[in-house]
């Protein structure tokens, strides 16, 4: 007889662990199932411990400015196996943590890999053995991997995603990115900072192509500056591997091609829902282009059965996905007031040098829209924060819709926007106006201040410049 719960979550990353949680908190019965480890690829090979590399890279980067904060130092050196165990190390804390999370809120921890047998039913097999659950309602939160593509498959040797530029055996003294979106750029500048010769080819006419045009285009600059080498409305043709390197031939909008012989190259060109072998078709959950089909309440159709996160599209963020977890397990309860997610007000960062932040609209976009818009935009090197970090670089962006005052989209590029971006998410979500945060007093000296002179910049008024 198989056991039963009120809410089965099958995936355990940030969308799932979450779901869980709350509907524990909710008082139902909670099980999660997870093939491999709990925290899912966020916490074990994606957001985390990404970040953890990234910092390694800044801190490289900051010693190398030391004559300019009054201090002096020889012989620097980095360790990559130190780099890359440290890293493993913060995956590994908050994938305990969240180990942690379950018994606290005595959710059931099933190891293994789920398949739906039904409406309500699923079969979990671990080593060979097959168990049997069922549950009032089912979450999907089995997330995506790296697209591949027909002679651009990874290796793991010579060709990699994301998950193998995490665990460099070897560090490469020239690196190709292919794919200027978040996870490409990252790799990118942390490559970069610690010294290789990095390559980056965009298929569209520009990097960080979601982002505004004119994030994108000083970002494009900041980039070349630091030593990288950018080749927009390009295609990698073919890749041909020898022993230790790989030759790329490259394709140029205008049909001329080119070559590049590089030690690694890093695919990342976007991802694929992980629908396969978890019983959708049995179920009757319908798939499009490898992502689950659902409503705005994350349901599948078929009743009982959600699906949140990566598995259900875009925007692939983690936040997302631990909010609609957040939604699906209220609205399985019956919480009143749950609201749909917006993904409007779902703000996106790339945690590269110089940092990226947006939120809403860009400026082109509320344009296509025909919006009648003001946009206001202050540089970093007006503020008095960045200068003494001895970050001036970048700005802040906002777009307002100039009959109601509605803030529409906000944008920045320069030291630290990935905190800053979410003044901007609550203020869109409390649907403040220009007004609104014209009238917000901001704390001195804080690069904060920069948002605040944005908006004032969009009335023809900031104070410091």
């Amino acid at each position: 007889m198989s056991e039963s719960f009120d809410v089965i979550v099958i995936g355990s990353g940030p969308g799932g662990y979450v779901c869980a949680i709350r509907c524990a908190q909710l008082g139902m019965k909670t099980a999660i199932v997870e093939r491999e480890n709990l925290g899912g690829i966020c916490l074990n090979w994606g957001c985390i411990p990404t970040k953890a590399l990234l910092r390694s890279s800044e801190i490289w980067h900051l010693v190398h400015r030391l004559n300019e904060f009054g201090f002096s130092a020889s012989d620097l050196k980095f360790d990559l196996a130190k780099i890359v165990e440290r890293s493993r190390k913060v995956a590994g804390q908050l994938s305990n943590g969240v180990r942690t999370l379950m018994r606290k809120n005595k959710i059931t921890v099933i190891d293994g890999s789920a398949k739906l047998t039904g409406k309500k039913g699923i079969a979990v097999t671990k080593d060979g053995k097959t168990s049997a659950y069922d549950a009032k309602n089912l979450v999907l939160a089995t997330g995506a991997r790296a697209r591949e593509f027909k002679g651009l498959e990874a290796d793991g040797k010579l060709i990699w995603t994301y998950r193998h530029a995490m665990l460099p055996k070897a560090f490469p003294r020239s690196l190709l990115v292919v794919g200027s979106g978040a996870i490409g750029i990252e790799f990118a500048s942390f490559y970069r900072t610690l010294g290789v010769e990095v390559t980056v080819v965009e298929l569209l006419d520009r990097i960080l192509p979601v982002e505004d045009e004119e994030v994108s285009a000083f970002a494009d600059k900041a980039f070349r500056k630091q030593g990288m080498t950018i080749r927009t409305a390009t295609t990698v043709e073919k890749l041909t591997k020898s022993d230790n390197s790989v030759t790329a031939v490259l394709k140029a909008k205008d049909g001329s091609t080119s070559t590049i012989t590089v030690d690694r190259v890093i695919v990342a060109v976007g991802i694929v829902g992980n629908v396969e072998d978890i019983g959708l078709e049995q179920a009757g959950i319908r798939v499009e282009r490898t992502h689950v089909v659902v409503n705005e309440w994350c349901e599948t159709g078929v009743a009982g059965i959600f699906a949140i996160g990566d598995l259900v599209g875009p925007p692939w963020l983690a936040h997302k996905a631990m909010h609609e977890g957040v939604i699906v397990a209220e609205r399985i309860a019956g919480v009143t007031g749950v609201h749909p997610l917006d993904t409007s007000n779902i703000p996106g960062c790339t945690y590269c040098w110089p940092q990226v932040a947006s939120i809403g609209l860009t400026e082109a976009r509320a344009k296509e829209l025909g919006r009648k818009i003001k946009v206001g935009k202050f540089p970093a090197i007006g503020n008095g924060k960045a200068i003494a970090l001895g970050e001036a670089e970048g700005f802040v962006k906002t777009v307002f819709d100039t009959e109601t005052g509605e803030l529409l989209g906000a944008h920045m590029i320069g030291a630290e926007v990935t905190e800053l971006i979410q003044g901007f998410s609550i203020a869109r979500a409390l649907e403040a106006t220009e007004a609104d945060l014209q009238h917000v007093v901001f704390p001195h000296p804080t690069l904060s201040e920069m948002m605040h002179e944005s908006v004032l910049a969009a009335d023809g008024r900031p104070l410091h410049i």
